[in-house]
């Protein structure tokens, strides 16, 4: 089965356009009286969907308080009691209420920073606004992989739902060692969590969430067993092997959509039949961000079980990808999976392209610098978007990285997604290899291309954080554009020095923003906290700290829902205060606070030349290339330029061979007399043309 995503379900890199998911439960959720009516007939344990599948066998006999005339007249008789007992008060008051108690919680916005600033502090504010988050979830939508914290309501993607949620901050859990909650998750997994369900599901989406999040959780809790320590993951427990249980049996579901003609993946794949699905749109192409960002998964996977078949298929994608030999190593942003070939030619690093180019040089970290296949692709790549998507705005000359919609021979188009924000903390982590800079200085692995490289990270990083001092609210919309020259500039044009980013409202570097009404919206995204991290790590520098905090505050001032339910999206960042969503991502638990929460945490803790971090934040560690694992391709031979240098086929090898056989054979003198009398004939012939 299959249908159109539900208009609140966000894919992490794309805007609302994915069709992939369907809700066996037609959105079934209980009001606020049918739930407190069951609490009346139920035993004191958490309702049915909280521990078990609704396939669940048992779950289908109607209990006696469920038949119709029974119900209605149990209902009738506590009408007057509900009433009595202050339930249909009005909900003006019962909201100022809620918001009257967590007031005391968040007083910390209205106190002025004086002195020296504690970080330690700080990284414990935003562990208050996760538990705040999860606390949530836990009350009104448990087990739900949506949540909708205006409505207090939950809403299920799959008949038997994926633990969108819950997977997902798992790691975030363990980081900020919430070992009571992190039990409860954990109980939920082992109980309710099957995979084992008649649905079409999203094979990026699930991987990079769901069995990213399990392998992270793995990871965590074998290798740092401090981290929200629990006796039923111990060594020898029972429960050792669940995390890396449950990651195998879903991975060996989504393997059924690498079974196209090409090796590249469908759009999609359905979970019991193992069967791949492509595309419901975009005829039918995967999109390349989504068939390239897998490897990470998949590798650690094989590493950790020794099955090569994951490694394999993750494998071939890059091959057939980079065989297409794109000019300057940058991708159409569709590649179709019967043939391996692209779909049109717009080139962007916002949705769809993105964490293609993440992928590339967090391989290579990832093992440990053994595929050198991977650094080559990623210098290639940034080179090309130097060359032809990198340009400046026209008063304040920041630099952004634009797009190309038609192709590299098009018009430049002057706008940024916020996930191309993801792009200036990869640069730095790349030109480090995730040491700091004084370490890799120190270590001779430092030059003028790791200079320019940490340079154009800086100002990028700039650029996506004027997306946030820009707006009312200082948190940045969706998409922005840019005013810029016409023809724009580039690198040679340069170098430019960008202007401040000053805090008066008509400061005039804002008027090279752009900010359209349509993209206005903001859903909790990542990508600049995660690069201020990033930055904040390999160049030690103050200021990206503060930048976080100041982000950090202006989400809990805006995106905070009154009382206890949590955090939502944004419908508009332009407005004071902002319209709502009534949504809250699952990467907002499982990427955006933990990253305000690692920027504000000590440098040692899980240090960057260690671990990988996948595109949704899910923690990994570096390898080395053991049990037989490699790299299975090479690249095609390219010249100076890049291009591919096309091979000979047999026969023009044969004629080849031939000739230069001829060559070394020495001439007869009646051969050279003819030879001679031709060319006469020849000179003769040209003379009378003329």
């Amino acid at each position: 089965m299959s249908f159109s995503a539900p208009g609140s379900v966000t894919s992490h890199r794309h805007q609302n356009d994915g069709i992939w998911g369907s809700s066996g439960q037609n959105g079934y959720t209980k009001s606020n009286i049918g739930a407190k009516l069951d609490g009346y007939f139920e035993k004191k344990e958490l309702p049915m969907y909280k521990d078990k599948p609704y396939n669940y066998a048992s779950s289908r006999r109607k209990p006696l308080y469920q038949k119709w005339r029974f119900t209605f007249g149990v209902f009738t008789l506590l009408i007057g009691l509900l009433y009595w007992l202050g339930m249909f008060s009005s909900p003006t008051k019962a909201t100022a209420k809620m918001k009257d108690t967590s007031k005391s919680t968040w007083s910390w916005l209205n106190k002025p920073t004086t002195g020296e600033v504690n970080w330690d502090e700080r990284r414990e504010k935003v562990k208050e606004a996760f538990i705040h988050s999860w606390d949530g979830y836990e009350k009104y939508a448990w087990g739900y992989d949506q949540y909708m914290p205006l409505s207090r309501k939950g809403h299920q993607m799959t008949p038997g739902g994926m633990g969108w949620i819950i997977v997902d901050a798992l790691d975030t859990l363990m980081i900020m060692n919430l070992t009571s909650r992190l039990t409860h998750a954990r109980e939920w997994i082992s109980t309710s969590l099957n995979y084992d369900q008649d649905q079409e599901v999203n094979t990026f989406e699930t991987t990079i969430r769901m069995l990213g999040g399990l392998l992270s959780a793995h990871y965590l809790s074998t290798t740092f067993p401090h981290m929200a320590p629990l006796a039923d993951d111990d060594q020898g427990a029972p429960g050792e092997d669940l995390y890396l249980e449950k990651a195998t049996d879903l991975a060996d579901r989504l393997l059924g959509a690498f079974d196209s003609n090409s090796g590249v993946p469908y759009a999609s794949v359905n979970l019991k039949t193992l069967k791949g699905i492509p595309s419901h749109a975009d005829n039918g192409a995967s999109s390349t961000a989504e068939a390239t960002s897998l490897q990470l998964e998949f590798k650690y996977l094989a590493m950790l079980t020794g099955e090569k078949d994951y490694w394999a298929k993750a494998e071939k994608v890059m091959q057939i990808v980079d065989g297409n030999a794109m000019e300057d190593g940058l991708l159409p942003i569709f590649i179709y999976a019967h043939d391996g070939t692209f779909r049109g030619s717009n080139i962007r690093l916002g949705s769809r392209g993105d964490s293609y180019y993440e992928y590339l040089i967090k391989q290579y970290l990832q093992t440990s610098a053994e595929e050198p296949i991977y650094l080559d692709l990623w210098d290639q790549a940034l080179a090309g978007v130097r060359k032809h998507l990198v340009t400046y705005t026209k008063k304040s000359h920041f630099t952004i990285i634009a797009e190309r919609p038609n192709g590299l021979d098009s018009k430049l188009q002057p706008k940024m997604d916020h996930l191309v924000c993801f792009m200036p903390g990869t640069i730095a982590l790349a030109a480090t290899g995730g040491k700091t800079v004084a370490e890799a200085k120190k270590a001779g692995k430092w030059g003028k291309k790791e200079q320019a490289d940490l340079d154009l990270a800086t100002e990028l990083t700039k650029t996506c954080w004027g997306m946030y001092k820009t707006t009312g609210t200082g948190l940045a919309p969706e998409i922005t554009f840019f005013e810029v020259d016409d023809p724009p500039k580039s690198e040679a044009d340069g170098p430019f020095h960008s202007a401040e980013l000053t805090t008066e409202a008509s400061a005039e570097w804002k008027d090279d923003y752009v900010i359209k009404s349509q993209d206005a919206h903001n859903l909790q995204r990542p990508e600049t906290v995660e690069t201020l991290f990033y930055m904040w790590r390999i160049t030690g520098e103050e200021k990206y700290r503060d930048w976080g905090w100041e982000m950090f505050t202006s989400f809990v001032n805006y995106t905070r829902v009154e009382g206890d339910a949590g955090f939502t999206s944004l419908s508009s960042v332009l407005e004071v205060p902002p319209g709502t969503r009534d949504n809250m991502e699952s990467f907002w638990l499982a990427e955006t606070l933990k990253y305000f929460y690692l920027l504000f945490s000590p440098t040692d803790f899980l240090p960057l030349d260690t671990v990988v971090f996948n595109t949704e934040g899910h923690v990994f560690p570096r390898f080395k290339l053991i049990r037989g694992l490699k790299t299975g391709w090479e690249r095609k031979p390219r010249d100076k330029d890049g291009r591919v240098v096309r091979e000979r086929r047999p026969y023009e090898e044969e004629k080849k061979k031939e000739t230069e056989k001829e060559k070394k054979v020495p001439k007869s003198g009646e051969e050279k007399e003819k030879e001679a009398g031709k060319g006469e004939g020849e000179r003769g012939k040209g003379k009378g043309v003329s």
